[in-house]
């Protein structure tokens, strides 16, 4: 069930073709008919208020307050975790195992830089068809699982009872508000950390700012944007890391 090294190597190409098929939907987009496809938003704020719950106006807008949370809190996780435990070993293509992070998020969670992409995800996820979404946040969160599971068996052979018995104390993901474990000497690398995640930080300005004009597709246009700026700016970081 855990993912093979060919699949944490390429996670960025994997999670990058997730984000395609969810967008594109081909199966709704072709199969269904007319070709046309709505998005998750509106869908979802239509059948609430079908419901007679609240109106459309009121829907609309919890769902688009719903979305944008999830984006913030994930982004919290990605620049919190990725200052912790550094750019370069976030985004390598190799897997590290030199030593257990214990402090920041990993004091509470094991896997904080997946449950922010996860949260991230699901704001994103309002912009694609309704199939398309589901379908991407299925295979995000199997994708990631298998991700989690074999990073955990590589730290255990490489870390033996130093990392067992972290994993013991800390869960896989967040339970709570209490550390799970003192905190270990380390210094957050705050600046590099919020250049690393800028496709998280830039994407959820773009959503605090412009989600109340409800277009998805000037959104969607922000995405592509965001995405390929973060590329250039991950090029230029220095790939070296005070944790290898």
């Amino acid at each position: 069930m855990r993912a093979t090294q060919f699949e944490f190597r390429f996670r960025l190409v994997i999670g990058f073709l997730l984000y395609v098929l969810g967008f594109w939907a081909p199966w709704a987009r072709y199969l269904g008919g007319s070709g046309r496809v709505s998005t998750t938003w509106l869908e979802l704020s239509g059948a609430i208020a079908s419901a007679h719950w609240l109106s459309l106006g009121t829907t609309t807008i919890l769902v688009t307050v719903i979305a944008l949370l999830c984006a913030i809190i994930g982004t919290i996780f990605r620049v919190w975790g990725t200052a912790y435990l550094g750019t370069a070993i976030v985004h390598d293509t190799s897997m590290h195992g030199t030593g257990v992070v214990a402090a920041g998020p990993y004091r509470y969670a094991r896997n904080p830089l997946y449950m922010g992409t996860f949260l991230f995800s699901i704001a994103i996820s309002v912009l694609m068809p309704p199939s398309g979404a589901i379908f991407f946040l299925v295979a995000q969160a199997v994708f990631y699982y298998r991700l989690i599971l074999g990073e955990e068996a590589y730290l255990a052979a490489q870390q033996g009872e130093a990392y067992l018995a972290y994993k013991q104390k800390v869960p896989r993901l967040w339970r709570g508000l209490r550390a799970r474990v003192p905190a270990s000497p380390a210094r957050p690398q705050w600046i590099t950390s919020l250049l690393a995640e800028s496709y998280y930080i830039s994407f959820t300005a773009c959503f605090a700012t412009l989600a109340w004009r409800y277009d998805s597709y000037l959104l969607i246009k922000c995405i592509i944007i965001c995405f390929g700026a973060s590329l250039v700016i991950r090029a230029i970081l220095p790939q070296t890391s005070k944790h290898d």
